[in-house]
């Protein structure tokens, strides 16, 4: 180990990076928290982190799948990989252990490789919906990839300014710094409980989504080890059906769900979020679509074989979705643009003048501004044409997609630097009300251009926050920026594939289902249509849903920012659960509520409950996401191909 990685995090008092210019604390950079020769960029490091970062992409799919959000994987690829490395060790597999920089550079790739899955399950997801045909396969992972690629050379001209300059917090790559030099510069018994843990929550959320497998554990003739789907059956089943105003509650999704995945997802979230999906979730799903099925605003379709009125998922949220989508757009704009010191800040440091000295003393380990420049324009003339061959965007509003790019990073960053929230949803909901001006009735291009502004600028800001740990452990940033490209590819050649084999199979109409409701592609569609139909095309209840959505998602910001962030909902929370079902709404409230209450009732702080539950909740969380995930997609994988056999 070198001797670097055991002392303390070095780094600027606050008035220091007020005070000092930016080639000052370059050199104070260079002398005292870089390491230079230290192993970063290595053959392992980045087989490592690909293959982390390819399966850790198949979580963020899934997850995105099911609720329209996606969780950072950095510190989950860090635990993991030190603990690969820390037992190939002990077993004599490899010569040297994995060094600090190693480990950054791999979590760097992997965190890539999960971002980058989002198109999927939003932008690329909703233009198929809208159009009924299936983009092909190769096309859509040359799409993302130029995305990813145009957001990465967005993010680096500006990485000097926000990360060197500025020193911005980026708390969630932080905490992924704090946690390597953790891990690498104190005990590795920490670590190695860490990993532990990881393992054994990923297995037990690995074996829970088997046992859900009923087909499968039947074809194994192990159908008595299978777990119910659901745990009200007994309910139904000997006591009774409850039902508002005729309707029963099981017919509308209000069950309760056997899913370790969503509620490991709700500990993640956390309390707040967990009890607006739950308030949300009731309000929905006991009061209004009851009330709409009544009234015939939601209507049913007869089953034949059992001669009883049945109510999909699909018929209820395309109601319930516009109160919904209307107030997670008005809560996340006036969110945005009620700061606009943010705002401001971000282009105030273009027309700063400094003196650079030309011997910049950074010159030989950052990247050369020449690929930048060069680079950009060619990228994104790739992305414009890209987008006229394959989505019939028109050059035009392809080429001005592009400033707009610019002018969403620098928000972006600044906003994720600050906060760990990148607001990639208000920004691509800018841009498809812009373009529903400039492209009135272009539903396509209303949904394609969103994707280019909200999807770059959120790899821009998902970048900076890979490179930030870096910046705090001494990384070379080429090597880093390089690493952050493999990631991109190796996210695409995995989740890509999957997504065409277990959620599209060939059908568009077929992709929002019960299981997987695709939330994020159903609002960038629900909005898309606004834009090109207007809202006079709505149900008149629709219509009055969305009016009152959007006035709620108002209210309960400025009431938010009138309590300085202690107003105990969330206005997005609340929105989400309008298009979801009943079921994962509950699950995650009930996770985020058992990691809340365990954090409240646990005094030992030895105990094992306390070491688990509370000072590893994320660790746990994150094992069980990653297990039940992957094996869910396996099952998924399996039963495809049995089907297919």
């Amino acid at each position: 180990m070198h001797p670097e990685s055991t002392s303390e995090l070095k780094q600027l008092s606050d008035e220091e990076i007020r005070t000092w210019p930016l080639e000052a604390k370059d050199r104070w950079w260079l002398a005292n928290v870089y390491k230079g020769d230290m192993p970063q960029l290595t053959l392992r490091s980045a087989l490592t982190g690909m293959m982390l970062g390819g399966v850790l992409s198949l979580t963020n799919l899934y997850v995105g799948a099911r609720t329209g959000w996606t969780l950072g994987v950095g510190i989950t690829s860090v635990i993991l990989a030190f603990s690969i490395f820390k037992l190939a060790s002990r077993l004599r597999l490899t010569k040297t252990d994995f060094s600090l920089l190693e480990n950054n550079c791999m979590q760097s790739i992997a965190t890539s490789a999960g971002y980058m899955t989002m198109p999927l399950v939003s932008s690329l997801a909703a233009y198929m919906m809208i159009t009924g045909h299936v983009v092909p396969m190769w096309v859509s992972m040359g799409w993302m990839i130029l995305l990813s690629i145009l957001g990465v050379l967005f993010a680096f001209p500006l990485k000097r300014r926000f990360i060197n300059d500025e020193q911005l917090p980026f708390p969630e790559g932080r905490a992924a710094g704090v946690v390597m030099h953790g891990l690498h510069g104190g005990s590795s018994a920490d670590g190695l409980f860490k990993g532990k843990l990881i393992a054994i929550t990923a297995g037990l959320g690995g074996l829970v989504s088997f046992a859900k497998s009923h087909s499968l554990l039947e074809r194994l003739s192990l159908g008595f080890l299978a777990i119910p789907d659901y745990l009200d059956g007994w309910l139904y089943r000997w006591v009774w059906t409850p039902a508002v105003l005729g309707t029963p509650l099981k017919d509308i999704t209000v069950r309760f769900e056997s899913d370790f995945v969503m509620m490991a997802a709700g500990g993640l979230m956390g309390i707040r979020v967990g009890v607006s999906l739950l308030i949300g979730a009731c309000l929905n799903y006991c009061v209004l679509v009851p009330w709409m099925i009544q009234r015939g605003d939601i209507a049913g379709a007869l089953d034949p074989a059992g001669g009883v009125i049945t109510y999909s998922f699909k018929g209820i949220t395309a109601w319930s979705l516009w109160t919904g989508v209307a107030m997670m757009t008005t809560s996340a704009l006036y969110a945005f643009f009620s700061k606009p010191k943010v705002v401001m800040a971000s282009f105030r440091g273009l027309f700063r003048r400094r003196q650079i000295d030309r011997a910049d003393p950074m010159l030989k380990i950052e990247l050369p501004m020449k690929v930048f420049v060069f680079g950009i324009p060619a990228i994104g003339a790739l992305v414009v044409l890209w987008g006229k061959f394959f989505f019939d965007l028109p050059v035009i509003l392809g080429v001005i997609a592009i400033p707009l790019v610019f002018a969403f990073s620098l928000i972006a960053i600044n906003a994720t630097g600050l906060t760990s929230v990148t607001p990639s949803s208000a920004l691509g909901k800018l841009t498809q009300l812009t373009y529903g001006v400039l492209a009135p009735g272009n539903m396509t291009a209303n949904v394609v251009t969103g994707s280019i502004t909200g999807e770059v600028a959120s790899n821009a800001s998902n970048l900076l926050m890979d490179i930030k740990p870096g910046y705090m452990l001494g990384a070379k940033p080429r090597q880093q920026a390089l690493g952050h490209v493999l990631g991109i590819f190796a996210g695409a050649i995995v989740a890509v594939p999957v997504f065409y084999l277990i959620f599209l199979r060939g059908d568009p109409n077929g992709l929002v289902t019960d299981a997987n409701p695709f939330p994020s592609a159903v609002v960038w569609k629900a909005v898309a249509e606004v834009m090109a139909n207007g809202l006079h095309q709505l149900q008149p209840s629709a219509q009055i849903g969305a009016v009152v959505g959007a006035l709620a998602g108002i209210g309960l910001e400025m009431i938010r920012g009138l309590s300085k962030g202690r107003f105990p909902l969330s206005a997005v929370g609340i929105g989400l659960a309008f298009v979801l079902p009943f079921t994962t709404s509950f699950v995650m409230f009930f996770g985020a509520f058992l990691f809340w209450v365990a954090a409240r009732a646990s005094k030992r702080e030895t105990g094992w409950v306390h070491r688990t539950l509370v000072a590893n909740y994320e660790t746990t969380c994150a094992g069980l996401v990653a297990g039940g995930s992957i094996a869910g997609i396996l099952v998924q994988v399996i039963d495809v191909l049995l089907v297919r056999s």
